[in-house]
């Protein structure tokens, strides 16, 4: 029996640099804690923060993974010292509890540190980035459907996140937290009263920083892997979309308690 699952092994850029690995170090505890919480009722997950910079995180759906990635980067603390993240999704023939998450050795792990070690290597570096053609097991290749279009998929969902990546790169720093705002809340006038501002400024902020595209993008992309799993696993009783607005929802709740911290 095959599983659904999502990877992302987080690095973080420039980690080394004086006086901020220990505090660093301590955030992505901080971090494992954060997204343990989100992911309380939303299946099995496995995360391990390991080599002083780095998290490993596995959980179920194709999708998991994107999502809390890209939450993690909305809201992560050190501007210059900002988190990427090397991805991947697919199929394991175990349920994640039995994981042991320091031994495991898997194409999709191999995979997911590929699209990492590419991250490391780009001047300006992306945030995010997925890999889903290299290490694939010959004997899989064809009992999913997705995987007779793997490449294609990449390149589609990759191309996604330039384009989105780009946008974020542009953003001022006000446009950046209000469509991170906007992103927990969605509400302008929610965001307006938050931060004391006009419905219209709020407004000019969303327009201008591109954060409807941004966000747009992140849904679109999650839709694409709701659909490639739910094509995949015709016969469960489970829904992706479904499984991944609850997880949302966790972690826009737990969010939402801390606000005062981003702004």
């Amino acid at each position: 029996m095959n599983y659904p699952i999502s990877i992302f092994i987080l690095d973080v850029s420039n980690s080394s640099s004086e006086k901020m690995g220990e505090e660093l170090t301590n955030y992505l505890d901080e971090l494992v804690g954060w997204i343990t919480s989100w992911t309380k009722n939303s299946g099995h997950i496995q995360i391990k923060h390991r080599s002083g910079d780095e998290i490993i995180f596995v959980g179920s759906g194709y999708s998991t993974a994107y999502t809390i990635a890209f939450f993690v980067s909305r809201v992560w603390k050190y501007k210059d010292h900002r988190p990427y993240f090397g991805l991947a999704f697919g199929d394991i023939d175990k349920e994640i509890k039995d994981v042991d998450i320091e031994k495991w050795i898997h194409p999709l792990v191999k995979q997911a540190r590929y699209a990492n070690d590419l991250l490391k290597q780009e001047h300006n570096r992306p945030q995010f980035k997925f890999e889903l053609d290299q290490f694939y097991p010959s004997d899989l290749i064809n009992t999913l459907p997705y995987n007779h279009f793997r490449n294609e998929f990449e390149k589609l969902i990759n191309t996604l996140l330039t384009l989105q990546q780009k946008f974020i790169w542009n953003q001022t720093d006000i446009q950046e937290l209000v469509c991170t705002l906007y992103l927990l809340l969605n509400q302008q006038k929610a965001i307006g009263k938050l931060l004391g501002r006009t419905a219209p400024t709020i407004s000019s902020h969303i327009n201008k920083g591109n954060s409807k595209e941004i966000l747009d993008t992140f849904s679109e992309i999650k839709s694409i892997l709701h659909s490639l799993e739910a094509k995949s696993y015709l016969e469960s009783a489970s829904n992706p979309q479904d499984t991944n607005e609850k997880l949302t929802e966790s972690i826009r709740t737990h969010l939402k308690d801390g606000i005062h911290a981003l702004l």
